[in-house]
């Protein structure tokens, strides 16, 4: 998952981007290919009937079916309707990026203030961060259909160590029907004013500080939980969905090419390949491909956001160094 290919393009000389045609995880073959191949066939079997199959009378009411679809399906706003649905959906995606916690800075602030050399000042940093890597997993629980895979039962956040049996008890106890992130947050909050009466921390300020980021970490963790909760209007993805599929069905018979003995207008020569048509296919459905896999950045597409390894990252850089 998300396909990076930054230190390919790290200059803009002859060629450079070209080879990223050449790709095919991420790419746009490998989302369209089926599409396509399904709408060539489709073309060349009704291309097939109406040359082989069909008698003169058929031929000129199928010409005419064809004229009539090819004048009408320009009626229909494909552009318009797609490309302000990519735009709200590509920044609806790039705001869920935005929103993804990461425990940094809270790190730094517990390292920085939770002061002590033993054993027990040592567990209290790295248990405070465990408490915000755990609100974090739980919320990617929710999101992540990777991570939910990864971690199916609360149970097994207990064999990844991300929390205690008694915390897991604790949890299940709460009795609330909603997403218990929170509840890491709360035990993060009651050790750090613990660490404070302890002396541990020094001075309210630096108290405050902690629980300011801590708020910020559970702002952006609500933010994912919303973008999740929240999706886009269903209606608007179904009218863009059919406008462009109901354009290349007519698009079927009316991109034909007629008998030009018989004078239609535009009609003067007989192509047997339509370059145009495919290649109208391609950018239009293309286009609605980017939206459909940019929709949910949380999923297993090949551009989809790594979350197991944001999962990884968190625990692996800030636990060992604390």
């Amino acid at each position: 998952m998300t396909v990076t290919y930054s230190r390919r393009v790290a200059d803009a000389g002859l060629g450079t981007f070209s080879h990223l045609l050449l790709r095919w995880k991420g790419s746009i073959y490998k989302l369209l290919w089926r599409e396509l191949i399904i709408f060539t066939t489709l073309y060349y079997s009704f291309s097939i009937i109406y040359r082989f199959v069909l008698n003169e009378g058929q031929k000129r009411l199928f010409e005419k079916l064809a004229i009539y679809c090819d004048r009408y399906a320009e009626l229909i706003p494909v552009s318009f309707v797609l490309g302000f649905y990519v735009t709200l959906v590509v920044s609806r995606w790039w705001g869920q990026f935005e929103s993804v916690p990461w425990p940094d800075r809270l790190g730094a602030l517990v390292g920085a203030h939770v002061r002590g050399t033993d054993e027990i000042a040592r567990l209290t940093r790295r248990t405070l961060m465990r408490y915000a890597n755990l609100s974090g997993v739980l919320i990617y629980r929710s999101v992540s259909t990777a991570v939910y895979k990864r971690f199916p039962t609360m149970k097994h956040l207990v064999q990844a160590g991300l929390m205690t049996a008694e915390e897991h008890r604790q949890l299940e106890e709460l009795p609330s029907p909603h997403n218990k992130f929170w509840v890491p947050c709360m035990w993060f909050v009651n050790l750090a004013l613990r660490a404070r009466t302890e002396g541990r921390i020094n001075n309210d300020v630096a108290l405050s500080a902690i629980l300011n980021e801590l708020n910020t970490l559970r702002t952006q963790c609500m933010k994912l939980y919303s973008y999740d909760w929240i999706s886009l209007p269903l209606v608007y993805t179904q009218v863009v969905t059919v406008a462009v599929y109901s354009f290349f069905l007519a698009c079927l018979i009316g991109r034909q090419f007629l008998d030009p003995a018989q004078g239609y207008a535009g009609h003067d020569i007989d192509f047997y390949l339509p370059v145009f048509t495919l290649l109208q296919f391609f950018f239009y459905v293309g286009w609605l491909k980017v939206a459909e896999q940019l929709i949910n950045p949380f999923g297993e597409d090949d551009d989809d956001f790594e979350t197991n390894y944001l999962v990884d990252r968190n625990l692996q850089v800030w636990l060992p160094t604390l």
